[in-house]
């Protein structure tokens, strides 16, 4: 990462006048055409910060918007009174906004902050510890090093996915699960299972059939349960086949009526 308070070019005494200049103008007639004016004058650093700061597949346009907000923010809040440079107001306001974009937008899954700056710091931290010991730290060497606890590195080491999620047409190889020439990792992804679906037509089956009379339910059971025809129910129950066929179609509209306001 970029030192934040290196500038993209080195600037000079002129260029510092030049800079301050815009600022004033901006901020004495807050007028848009003269905060305009400072934007247009500036935002070729601000690009320049963003161009530093590119990494990954985080797409350049929106990294410049980034700057160019961060830009804003420090032609506002800069303190005219004091004799520095703008930029050195400027280049760490800019870089601050251009981190917190990297950290709040560059998880594909909402994890807490708290989450997302142990993370980094545990990166830095394991590659220092590597260094030191000649060989990866374990989760309570690092937990040490970071004053937390095991757990929470152990944490911290799961959701590093929701930063850099593993595409689902990566190849892999046969054996070894690892990157090769095999099948691609969604083939080897389960898939939902039919009988879940089941299960849940059979609970809301079970919960309407509940709510229609004792008899009536007791037709449908014995038809699509049992698979017998009317005629068998009716034998069973003691009714002729024409009122099994009656109460059958009455309990089935009963049954779509329920369906559709459950």
């Amino acid at each position: 990462m970029p030192n934040p308070l290196t500038l993209p070019k080195p600037r000079t005494s002129e260029h510092d006048a030049h800079d301050r200049a815009l600022v004033e103008r901006a901020r004495r007639e807050g007028t848009p055409e003269a905060r305009r004016a400072a934007v247009e004058g500036l935002l070729p650093r601000a690009k320049a910060l963003a161009r530093r700061y590119h990494r990954g597949e985080e797409p350049l346009e929106d990294l410049e918007q980034v700057a160019a907000l961060g830009l804003l923010k420090a032609i506002d809040g800069f303190d005219l009174d004091r004799g520095t440079p703008f930029g050195s107001y400027a280049v760490p306001t800019i870089v601050g906004e251009l981190r917190r974009h990297y950290r709040d937008k560059g998880w594909i899954v909402r994890v807490p902050r708290e989450l997302q700056e142990l993370s980094l710091k545990m990166g830095k931290a394991t590659e220092a510890a590597s260094a030191a010991l000649g060989r990866p730290p374990t989760p309570a060497e690092l937990a040490e090093r970071l004053d937390t606890t095991v757990e929470r590195v152990l944490e911290v080491h799961e959701i590093g996915t929701a930063m850099r999620p593993v595409s689902l047409d990566r190849p892999m190889a046969p054996e070894t699960g690892m990157d090769g020439e095999g099948a691609a990792l969604v083939e080897h992804l389960g898939s939902a299972d039919p009988e879940f679906d089941r299960a849940d037509d059979a609970f809301v089956t079970r919960t309407l059939l509940e709510r229609l009379p004792e008899r009536e339910r007791r037709i449908v059971e014995l038809r699509f349960t049992e698979e017998l025809s009317q005629t068998e129910i009716g034998a069973r129950l003691g009714i002729s086949q024409m009122h099994v066929s009656r109460l059958l179609r009455r309990s089935l509209t009963r049954l779509s009526e329920l369906a559709e306001t459950a």
